[in-house]
């Protein structure tokens, strides 16, 4: 079925089930889970950080539990209380809509619908000329706004659909682009650093010229309805993107965004054996090889495609991983091996999948703990002085626990901190893993946990709170600096036309909002190396404003305001180095 028509139908079946409730609430119940819900239950509800909400499985529980979930939320999981803005009523007519919900559309991914939505924005061959940008990523024109391109960070406005490029050397926030509903990822092109990608959570792909003035946006196309992955190939030729809705993946020219090759996934065998669709969840490349890893969610299989043969083959399917696919990260041996292990997080079995590129097999599969939702993010992978060995790190989702594993894949270390988390992060720079608590109750998710790489102890703890922030050492319990968190009204903008693109802008205020008479609790989230490694992002999702810390100390230094739910921050000259990044 059409790409197109998929979406129109999509909306009259909304409505359909909408007008369909009885009660007195007025909510449109398939608005509101696709857009709070569907990222995290499924866009068929079949789970994944979230529970599976289908019919068969939801009416063996009651009412009452579930409307208890609704309204209170769930402990040590990603689902938030919504007594906020849902009533009671709003919650049981939810139940009812998931209850009698009935997947009627089952999408395919079609390479020639997703052609007819390719649209480029700007002239990339006028802009490189105009514009040049050496190969080690110096720019080369009067007057330019960064003096390397490397010293670009992104960063991801998720309620705001907007992805941002940050000046990492002073803080500065360069441009904001209108790129799809929750951009979900960034990545740069390693060949060719001047160009970046995003990815939305609508299933909007955007390329980028980081290189030229205002960092406009060169081409699009749309993938899909819902997307989560993004690699680029490290020689700089292809890019690709992996759908949640049709399931699949697109490979598309690296240069130009045209669309190559579609992965279709809507009919794969699962680990029950049933024949089904599966989300594609992690993409990641690899310096070890011409490979492209693609993490089937719901399969339990890993794809590996290689971009260097004509029409761009399947050459490896690894199965038996486990339930649940979901984030991935590449290990960083020093040598010959360096890159050659794809790290798959399996969020229903309790492991982390070791995919071995070289023999396009499973190599072993590291064991988080009973009942541990492990999703690394983009993980940690460092050599430790003091265990002398690589050591790897994934965070556990559904309890504070950070787990440490060597390269035999055996479990070393198992670091409790005060909740769950999402991200694991280091860099050279920094004696630390910084390790966020995002998903634990409020009175800790304000909270990043630094674990000294050799140790594998906790040393310090970032803790925001409403009116001030605190870095303490965690074992005297010490505060070691403290600092004003006073949280800022965001100051309102409305959009712009681009003047070098056919694109949409935000401009970004120059001056603070008043201060909030009733602020929130932050929640702190995905800390990334920039500025070299002299610093350390991190993401304050509620309080729409980006920390600044030194990687060396943990101190704070200032802080980015004025975003909207600022979720993740990609650093070009961090993930420069780091594989698959």
């Amino acid at each position: 079925m059409k790409l197109n028509k998929l979406l129109s139908l999509a909306a009259v079946t909304s409505l359909a089930a909408t007008m369909a409730m009885a009660g007195t609430s007025k909510m449109d119940f398939a608005k509101v889970f696709e857009k709070e819900c569907q990222g995290c239950h499924g866009p068929i509800h079949q789970g994944g950080v979230g529970s599976d909400l289908r019919p068969k499985v939801l009416k063996k529980k009651s009412r009452e539990f579930l409307a208890e979930v609704i309204m209170n939320g769930r402990k040590n999981t990603a689902m938030p209380a919504w007594n906020a803005s849902f009533s009671k009523d709003d919650a049981a007519g939810m139940i009812d809509w998931l209850m009698d919900w009935k997947n009627t559309v089952e999408l395919t991914l079609s390479l020639d619908e997703v052609k007819k939505s390719w649209a480029k924005l700007a002239d990339i061959d006028k802009l490189a000329k105009k514009y040049p940008v050496a190969d080690d990523g110096k720019v080369k024109y009067e007057g330019a706004e960064v003096k390397n391109v490397e010293d670009i960070t992104f960063a991801t406005e998720r309620d705001a659909s907007l992805v941002d490029f940050i000046d990492s050397t002073n803080g500065k926030v360069l441009s904001r682009h209108k790129a799809g509903f929750a951009v979900h990822v960034t990545v740069t092109n390693k060949a060719n650093p001047r160009y970046a990608y995003s990815i939305s959570r609508s299933g909007r792909l955007t390329m980028f010229d980081i290189g030229a003035p205002g960092q406009p946006a060169l081409a699009t196309v749309q993938v899909g309805q819902e997307s989560r992955g993004l690699a680029v190939s490290p020689d700089g030729k292809y890019v690709i993107a992996g759908n949640y809705n049709p399931g699949g993946a697109v490979l598309c020219d690296a240069d130009t965004l045209e669309p190559l090759k579609a992965y279709d996934t809507s009919r794969v065998i699962d680990p029950d054996g049933e024949i089904g669709p599966s989300r594609v969840a992690a993409l990641t490349d690899t310096p070890y090889g011409p490979y492209f890893a693609m993490a089937l969610k719901d399969a339990g299989h890993v794809y590996i495609i290689d971009y260097s043969k004509p029409n761009f083959p399947i050459v490896g399917d690894v199965p038996n991983i486990g339930k649940i696919l979901h984030d991935a990260f590449l290990n960083e041996d020093e040598g010959k091996d360096f890159g050659r292990y794809f790290m798959i997080a399996s969020q229903g079995s309790d492991v982390v999948g070791i995919v071995d590129f070289k023999e396009k097999n499973l190599a072993a599969l590291v064991h988080t703990g009973p009942r541990s939702k492990p999703h690394p993010g983009q993980g940690s992978s460092w050599y430790s002085k003091g265990q002398n060995k690589q050591l790897h790190a994934t965070q556990s989702m559904n309890f504070g626990d950070t787990v440490i594993w060597d390269s035999n894949w055996k479990v070393v270390k198992h670091v409790k901190t005060a909740g769950g988390g999402l991200f694991v992060g280091t860099s050279p720079h920094t004696p630390w893993i910084w390790a966020d608590c995002v998903l634990g109750q409020p009175e800790h998710y304000n909270e990043v946990h630094l674990i000294n790489k050799d140790t594998l102890e906790i040393d310090r703890i970032i803790k925001v709170g409403k009116h001030k922030g605190q870095l303490i050492d965690a074992k005297t319990k010490k505060v070691l600096q403290e600092w004003d968190a006073t949280q800022h009204a965001p100051v309102a903008m409305n959009e712009v036309a681009s003047k070098m693109s056919q694109e949409k802008l935000m401009p970004m205020p120059d001056h603070l909002g008043k201060a909030v008479k009733k602020p929130v609790q932050p929640r702190l989230l995905h800390a990334e190396p920039a500025n070299h490694g002299a610093w350390t992002m991190i993401s304050e999702w509620t309080t729409g404003r980006i920390g600044i810390y030194e990687s060396e100390t943990g101190k704070f230094i200032k802080y980015i305001n004025n975003l909207t739910t600022p979720t993740f921050t990609y650093s070009v000259e961090h993930r420069q180095h780091v594989p698959g990044a």
